[in-house]
């Protein structure tokens, strides 16, 4: 096994790293006015993206509030929320009554949307991803809107593309990725329709070690499960590259929607990755089908222009990965599919 330094050895020192703010995000922090609310904030990047925030808005000493709405299944997540000093709201967004009770602020990260089952609910797939967004557009007309989307609208694209670019026709591939471009619809609608300053983040896919596709792909190595390569490339961004990037659009809402594509510099082959954690985990790795000329794939030369390049190396976290998943540490347990190439999560 390869001798590995810096490792990251609990939850509490990753949450840390995670919600670290660059000195960029500081600068926006001081530079614009009003609250906060992080609406779905009990997902995988939402506390480490509210927690940034609040270090960041510290740190510029501007005093602001901070909400988090989400229907906390875990109340461990929203008293962990609340010891920050975030002012969590329980209640369903899809509840038209909870929604208008829902204070109105200046800043709004829109985090929530449904893909883990999607396939198998997709009235309440279109209902979150596509409905509940053309609510908040109206309800939050008067408020910068932050909304995260996904790369799955763009079309599968040739690998020696670079990746889809912003200004590239849609192509959602099944109704998940269909209702996601729905999502995008209608706050690109409400952003028209009542002048709002709207980014929408097209984010694939931000990383840490208790998930995404280097998680997925290090338990199949440690499991000694053969690695599928028919979706032989990825994008992937260290997840606290991603949090700086995503709250830093808050200064690049406009209306019309300003779209930005959120990822990692590198087309990451899915069988260098199984290789090089095969090695750091001193297992022999097992693979399946034939890489395919094109994949899931995202160019983030805007966002770089306007943020910089991530800090973190892909290489890093393959290394950090490794050690996380031998040493048996805590993990979301939400499996990102990046295999899927028909569109069905």
């Amino acid at each position: 096994m390869q001798t590995r330094t810096n490792i990251i050895q609990s939850s509490k020192e990753l949450t840390d790293i995670l919600s670290s703010p660059s000195s960029e995000l500081v600068e926006v922090m001081r530079s614009i006015e009003g609250d906060f609310i992080f609406l779905g904030i009990a997902g995988k990047m939402g506390p480490t993206m509210a927690e940034m925030a609040m270090r960041a808005s510290k740190l510029a000493d501007v005093k602001r509030t901070f909400y988090g709405v989400s229907r906390f299944s875990n109340p461990v997540e929203q008293n962990d929320l609340e010891e920050l000093g975030i002012k969590t709201i329980k209640g369903d967004l899809l509840d038209e009554s909870f929604l208008e009770s829902l204070p109105k602020v200046k800043n709004v990260i829109y985090l929530a949307g449904m893909k883990f089952g999607a396939e198998d609910n997709l009235s309440l797939t279109w209902a979150m991803n596509s409905y509940l967004p053309a609510l908040i557009a109206k309800k939050y007309k008067d408020s910068r809107i932050v909304a995260l989307s996904t790369g799955t609208v763009y079309p599968l694209v040739k690998v020696s593309s670079g990746g889809a670019l912003e200004d590239d026709k849609s192509g959602a591939m099944g109704e998940y990725a269909q209702s996601c471009l729905g999502r995008e619809r209608m706050f690109e609608y409400g952003s028209l329709k009542y002048n709002t300053s709207v980014t929408i983040i097209r984010l694939n896919y931000s990383v840490e070690m208790r998930y995404g596709v280097i998680v997925d792909i290090a338990l199949k190595v440690k499991e000694n499960k053969p690695i599928d390569l028919s979706m032989g490339y990825f994008n992937a961004i260290w997840q606290a590259d991603a949090n700086n990037m995503i709250l830093q659009s808050i200064k690049h809402c406009q209306s019309p929607a300003n779209i930005l594509n959120i990822t990692g510099e590198e087309i990451i082959s899915v069988k260098d990755v199984a290789e090089k954690l095969g090695r750091l985990m001193n297992k022999k790795v097992e693979f399946s089908g034939q890489e395919e000329p094109t994949a899931l794939l995202n160019n983030s030369l805007k966002a770089f222009n306007l943020f910089g390049k991530p800090k973190m190396k892909i290489d890093k976290v393959i290394e950090l990965t490794a050690d996380w998943i031998l040493n048996n540490r805590e993990l979301h347990g939400k499996p990102t599919k990046f295999e899927v190439r028909d569109g069905k999560y």
